[in-house]
């Protein structure tokens, strides 16, 4: 019997294995991949995590990785498919072994909703991106292409036309879903184009980097070709909380409901970083959920009160 399964692991997850052994607590993380780290591990550079500038995503997440490693944290690489909450006694039926434990902290992230386009994959981490304020800096001067039309999409691009020489922000309506106030901020920039009624068809690159966007108006059906440097996706993302969405409590996007103490809404269940409900996503946010969160867990193997 655990006191602790840690599911997931991401930066939230292995920060709070960290925390969890030196706690002394009887913890193990249960991971679906045989590679730690997450998302992190899709980035080319991090450049914005605090001490450690211009680290490759992967070289990051295997320090990551280490550092527990180094402590002793005990790994499981196995896939989560079911699990039964009978209160003090959960019981985590995965693709090898069932595993029983008094606390479940959920930290299985969120995944970029993608555009399914040709090129796509081909180039993510290498011209293709999906956070602008994480890969913005690398292509100053340069020029962009951001595909989205929400809050997001808005604000990245105004992000990204403080750096680069121009930005296209390809939507598929006549109009933004963005805050008023974002869109006047937009149209004010005079580096900004606009690519009205369009779609992307595909992301071209040469020497393994983009070179190219190709889209397609909805209106004449014509392709019309963007030269770029890179792609930045922003059609939103989705929380992996399948398996927890008849657990505990989610929001209407399936975000796990939690606050910074990481408690869901039924006693025994955590959630931290990007897979709970919170304004900031970033690798150093779920970081800090990892810690935060075992102080809560502690908390509730003290005084069994939520």
């Amino acid at each position: 019997m655990y006191d602790l399964v840690i599911i997931g692991s991401g930066p939230a997850g292995l920060s709070a294995a960290i925390y969890a052994l030196r706690a002394r607590l009887n913890a193990v993380v249960l991971e679906k991949n045989y590679v730690s780290g997450g998302q992190v591990n899709d980035t080319y550079e991090v450049d914005n995590y605090p001490g450690i500038p211009g680290v490759s995503g992967m070289e990051l997440a295997d320090k990551m990785r280490k550092h527990a490693d180094s402590l002793g944290v005990s790994f499981i690489t196995a896939e989560a498919v079911r699990i039964d909450d009978n209160g003090d006694r959960k019981v985590i039926h995965t693709s090898k072994d069932d595993l029983e434990t008094q606390n479940i902290l959920i930290a299985t992230g969120a995944r970029h909703s993608k555009l399914n386009v040709t090129g796509e994959d081909t180039y993510a981490g290498h011209g293709v991106s999906y956070c602008a304020t994480c890969d913005g800096g690398f292509y100053r001067k340069k020029t962009v292409a951001v595909i989205g039309g929400g809050n997001v999409a808005v604000e990245d691009a105004i992000y990204l036309a403080n750096l680069c020489q121009k930005v296209y922000l390809v939507h598929r309506r006549d109009e933004l879903r963005a805050d008023k106030i974002l869109q006047e901020k937009l149209f004010s920039l005079p580096n900004v184009e606009i690519v009205w009624n369009s779609t992307a068809k595909e992301i071209t690159g040469a020497d393994g980097k983009v070179s190219t966007l190709v889209v397609t108006d909805k209106n004449t059906g014509a392709d019309r070709t963007l030269d770029v440097n890179g792609v930045f996706i922003a059609v939103g993302i989705v929380p992996n909380s399948a398996l927890f969405g008849s657990l505990v409590e989610t929001d209407e996007k399936g975000y796990i409901c939690a606050g910074e103490d990481g408690k869901a809404s039924v006693p025994g269940f955590f959630a931290a970083g990007d897979v709970r409900t919170k304004a900031v996503r970033q690798i150093a946010t779920a970081v800090g959920d990892g810690a935060a969160v075992i102080h809560s867990v502690q908390q509730y193997l003290n005084t069994k009160k939520w």
